[in-house]
């Protein structure tokens, strides 16, 4: 076990710990305890609200998976990846203040909470919650994969082990902090991600003998590796281009990252959100899928792609400074992982039980119900890593592209059409979500090699504006949106 660079790792934890506990303390003392436990009671400042959107996307699949992916395939992966450049300044510029004034209008805590009141429909609702819950529970199992495959490269130990206590570190500061604790600690665990992934990507140059060098080295081993279209020419330009659909117009959609542009405080904070948020995801991307492919002739042959970030990490810098690097994947897994589950959390009590079991719920059962469900959810997540993938970036994609499938045409479209309603909203998520299940698992074909997610995106937009005109006439006006 290398305790030198588990120290720092477990001062990082501990930190955490500390700033969770202390949000625990306006989730006891709120009035409003679904509002301050789900939402932060709308508070966040422009530098908190970019570092937990920032936090929340940069997950295990951009920290190990996206580095093991490059390791993979090359400089053409790092043109991909960079696709989400403009991530942040999209989600708030297509949401932004409509979003945050609306949902503010309807009193909304989640997505499927505006979902609700915009289309008036249960159907919409139950449908809204089932596609969050499952395609959630597969990203929650790449970022518990990830966790534990980083205490394990970093310990040693066993893989399970590894999974045990990164699962009981998550669960005890979201459980007792809630949102608040999510976003606090995403502010700490960006900054650190900022960080970590300079230094690293500098001891990595350094320990390839420049760029000129492991440019060479990299031709050497395979031409292909330096060319746009990968180690073996899979990344053709129509599949590159349609990333961006994933990774860049589809994330508006993304429950997460939307529920993010309803809890900023005012049009300021929101500003400066969106300058901040680009500078920060773009630096990031790029350091670590250039540090993914720049790994491959410094420590060449490893299988695994999900541990060439810790290996290399500890291959190429001292003990300690590994350490203190590695806590920046550690706060990425960490700050996704947490917003994730009180994510799911929100739909199965607010969506679901408030909305339909238990309207009359008390203040004390809806609070620890709350922090039962977020315990049994960590537990659950738990089992499904317990036989992980070689690349946990497959398992978080797929679940990009169901939730973008399902919601980007209810959400965009329900938020800035009139004439949009229940009836389209409805067939625009039975569409996306079943073309795009048929598509992934390559039962559809996915025309001119694009990405899965593309024909289902635009065939659930089509469904949402045909199938809204075809039955404007059975909604009363009265029923149609003011705004």
């Amino acid at each position: 076990m290398n305790i030198t660079a588990l120290i720092p790792l477990i001062i990082f934890l501990i930190i955490i710990f500390i700033v969770g506990l202390y949000a625990g303390r306006y989730v006891q003392t709120s009035k409003s305890f679904i509002q301050e436990y789900f939402l932060g009671e709308r508070s966040l400042g422009g530098f908190v609200l970019a570092m937990t959107m920032t936090a929340t996307y940069g997950s295990a699949s951009s920290f190990l998976g996206g580095p093991g992916t490059a390791y993979t395939q090359g400089l053409g992966w790092v043109l991909l990846a960079m696709s989400q450049v403009a991530t942040g300044y999209f989600v708030l510029m297509i949401l932004g203040k409509k979003f945050a004034i609306v949902t503010r209008k309807y009193k909304a805590i989640t997505m499927v909470d505006f979902l609700k009141e915009r289309y008036k429909s249960t159907p919409v609702v139950v449908l809204s919650a089932i596609s969050i819950i499952v395609f959630l529970f597969s990203a929650m199992a790449a970022q518990w994969i990830g966790g534990a495959r980083l205490i394990e490269s970093l310990t040693g130990m066993e893989y399970t082990t590894a999974l045990f206590i990164f699962a009981l570190s998550v669960l005890v500061y979201v459980t007792v902090g809630g949102f608040r604790a999510v976003a606090l600690t995403d502010a700490i665990q960006g900054s650190v991600m900022l960080l970590g992934t300079l230094i690293l990507l500098i001891a990595t140059i350094i320990a390839g003998g420049g760029i000129s060098n492991i440019i060479a080295d990299l031709s050497a081993e395979n031409p292909n590796l330096i060319t746009p279209f990968g180690a073996e020419g899979t990344l053709t330009p129509a599949y590159v281009s349609s990333f961006w659909i994933l990774v860049g117009v589809g994330v508006v959609a993304l429950p997460q990252i939307a529920v993010r542009a309803m809890s900023y405080k005012n049009a300021r904070s929101m500003h400066r959100a969106l300058i901040i948020g680009t500078i920060v995801v773009g630096f990031i991307m790029l350091n670590m899928h250039l540090i993914g492919v720049f790994a491959r002739p410094i420590l060449p042959g490893i299988e695994v792609g999900d541990k060439v970030m810790p290996l290399l990490a500890l291959e190429v810098m001292p003990n300690w400074l590994a350490g203190i690097v590695l806590a920046a994947p550690m706060a990425a897994i960490m700050s996704t992982v947490d917003s994730l589950l009180i994510l799911v959390s929100s739909t199965i009590i607010k969506d679901v039980y408030i909305n339909y079991v238990r309207p009359e719920a008390s203040h004390n059962q809806i609070k620890k119900l709350s922090i039962t469900i977020t315990a049994v959810l960590g537990a659950i997540v738990f089992v499904l890593a317990l036989n992980p993938p070689d690349l946990i970036i497959w398992l978080n994609l797929f679940a990009f592209g169901g939730l973008e499938a399902a919601f980007i045409w209810p959400v965009v479209l329900g938020l800035y059409w009139r004439n949009g309603n229940k009836y389209g909203a409805l067939a625009s998520m039975i569409v996306g979500v079943g073309l795009y299940v048929l598509s992934d698992f390559n039962l559809f074909p996915q025309p001119f090699g694009m990405h899965a997610v593309v024909l289902p995106v635009v065939a659930s937009l089509i469904a949402y504006v045909v199938i809204s005109y075809a039955t404007k006439k059975l909604i009363p006006n009265e029923l149609k949106p003011i705004y």
